[in-house]
């Protein structure tokens, strides 16, 4: 028997075949009245998060593929109920920090030499002081040049993947403690 690859999961498709699978393999196309509400790359990550839930919060090698589309629905749904809020129902204060954006190399390289040690609690100060202004959205870029800086790597390597795995980790934990069940989302990239 084929080992299956650490990033895959496989998908039980009609007629008891399992097909394996990763994150960037899966493609998905929205149809209906709303499916415009959503670009493509917000489906991409969307995607990508209900892959991880059930790869690495369940611990699940294998799905079917009416329970992933399922799961991806029920997020883009609760999206969706999140979403376009005329502007004026919105209080100013609110309006202006709905998506709040930090380039994670910028803090790499803040961070300095012994990168790590102070890399983290740079992290979570960050993270803290964007959900003061109540955004709706915490949106953290550069992770892959992020992950190479810190770990000293030219090339995406092992230490590298698991660097990435504890960053992603670090702020979902850091979100959960901070945000005190605010309406926050996470999204890193």
């Amino acid at each position: 028997m084929i080992t299956l690859a650490q990033d895959c999961l496989y998908f039980e498709i009609d007629g008891g075949e399992s097909v394996p699978f990763s994150a960037d393999m899966i493609s998905v196309e929205l149809s209906g009245e709303n499916a415009d509400m959503f670009d493509a790359e917000f489906v991409k990550h969307a995607t990508s998060a209900v892959f991880h839930y059930f790869k690495k919060e369940l611990g699940r090698d294998t799905i079917s593929l009416a329970e992933f589309a399922g799961a991806l629905e029920k997020v883009l749904r609760d999206f969706e109920f999140s979403a376009p809020v005329p502007e004026s129902e919105i209080p100013a204060r609110r309006r202006e920090a709905q998506v709040i954006e930090s380039d994670l190399r910028r803090l790499v390289h803040e961070s300095g030499p012994g990168c790590e040690l102070v890399f983290f609690p740079r992290l979570r100060d960050e993270l803290r002081q964007h959900l003061q202004q109540e955004p709706r959205m915490v949106r953290f870029r550069g992770l892959r040049g992020c992950v190479k800086q810190l770990a000293g790597a030219q090339r995406w390597c092992a230490r590298c993947r698991d660097l990435h795995d504890q960053i992603v980790d670090f702020l979902r934990n850091c979100l959960t403690v901070e945000a005190d069940r605010k309406n926050c989302a996470l999204l890193v990239e």
